[in-house]
């Protein structure tokens, strides 16, 4: 039928689809692909930095799977990641309601709350680690002994002060998201509760919560996956210490790797990472049951 009305074919949109797609994989491929590939032959060498890269074989995952210090940082990796999510979330979700309502000084909020996602996490760090000094920090110049203690000295509260800060610098973050999917909950299942007589409360555990079903699974996936690669803040705050009760994988990974030179065992750590985030974000995709795409239609 075209060449009789001289009309050239037209072009289905499906066929369109790769092409707009290629620029995204390119990148993807250059930025992710071929560095993991790099790092995973470099696992099976031995290097230290500066000189030739010799081939070891298994020599370098020997180093690290059978070093004592693998179980601990791998022990306070998840801690630091199930601790923070379980600070996190809730927080995320009740602030992502609350500046999902309509009143204008929500907005202004909402702002203000983002602030701490735009600063720098060794800035803050720095930050921190100042106002906690028991010597010249916040609470010795309000003379309050509470505030006064080490803080960074001992392991319990070090590790608290460490999923404190990273709370508070990514809740935010998360509040975003959580907001954006309470506005897309339709507004007609509120006022069907409201004639039935819920209060706000009822409300929200019965329409908010299951609602944010695929929004919990996403923001999930994305602070857990995260909390594998926090280093600067860490690194900054505590170095690892005291002792190495905040030692994650990743702060070790840099240990081995640019303070011990011991490239090989520092990219089989990063080899392990690489996996271990995989594998979680497979898990939490699995738990959220359908294709996380179908939460879009939800409720449409």
């Amino acid at each position: 039928m075209s060449s009789l009305t001289g009309h050239p074919p037209r072009r289905r949109p499906h066929s369109i689809l790769p092409w707009l797609a290629t620029p995204a994989l390119v990148v993807f491929v250059g930025f992710a692909v071929i560095p993991l590939v790099g790092v995973l032959a470099l696992s099976f060498t031995t290097w230290d930095g500066i000189g030739a890269v010799h081939r070891s074989g298994l020599t370098s995952w020997r180093a690290v799977l059978t070093d004592p210090g693998l179980p601990h940082a791998l022990y306070v990796t998840f801690m630091v990641m199930v601790v923070s999510w379980a600070v996190q979330t809730p927080l995320s979700i009740l602030l992502g309601t609350f500046l999902a309502g309509r009143q204008r000084y929500r907005a202004v909020l909402g702002v203000v709350y983002f602030v701490p996602l735009m600063l720098s996490s060794a800035a803050i760090a720095i930050a921190y680690k100042a106002l906690l000094d028991p010597n010249f920090g916040l609470g010795a110049g309000l003379k309050l002994p509470l505030l006064s203690q080490d803080w960074l000295g001992r392991p319990g509260l070090a590790f608290g002060v460490v999923v404190f800060v990273v709370s508070w610098q990514f809740v935010p973050f998360h509040s975003l998201i959580y907001q954006g999917g309470v506005q897309q909950i339709p507004r007609s299942l509120y006022e069907a509760a409201q004639l039935d007589g819920a209060g706000r409360v009822r409300q929200f555990f019965s329409i908010t919560l299951p609602q944010l079903k695929y929004t919990v699974i996403t923001s999930s996936t994305l602070m857990v996956v995260g909390s594998l690669t926090f280093f600067d803040l860490i690194f900054v705050l505590t170095e690892g210490g005291p002792g190495d009760a905040t030692r994650v994988l990743a702060l070790d990974m840099y240990k081995r790797g640019f303070q011990a030179s011991l490239m090989g065992p520092a990219s089989a750590i990063a080899v392990i990472l690489v996996l271990v985030g995989l594998a979680l974000a497979l898990l939490l995709r699995r738990l959220g049951g359908r294709d996380a795409g179908a939460s879009q239609l939800e409720g449409a």
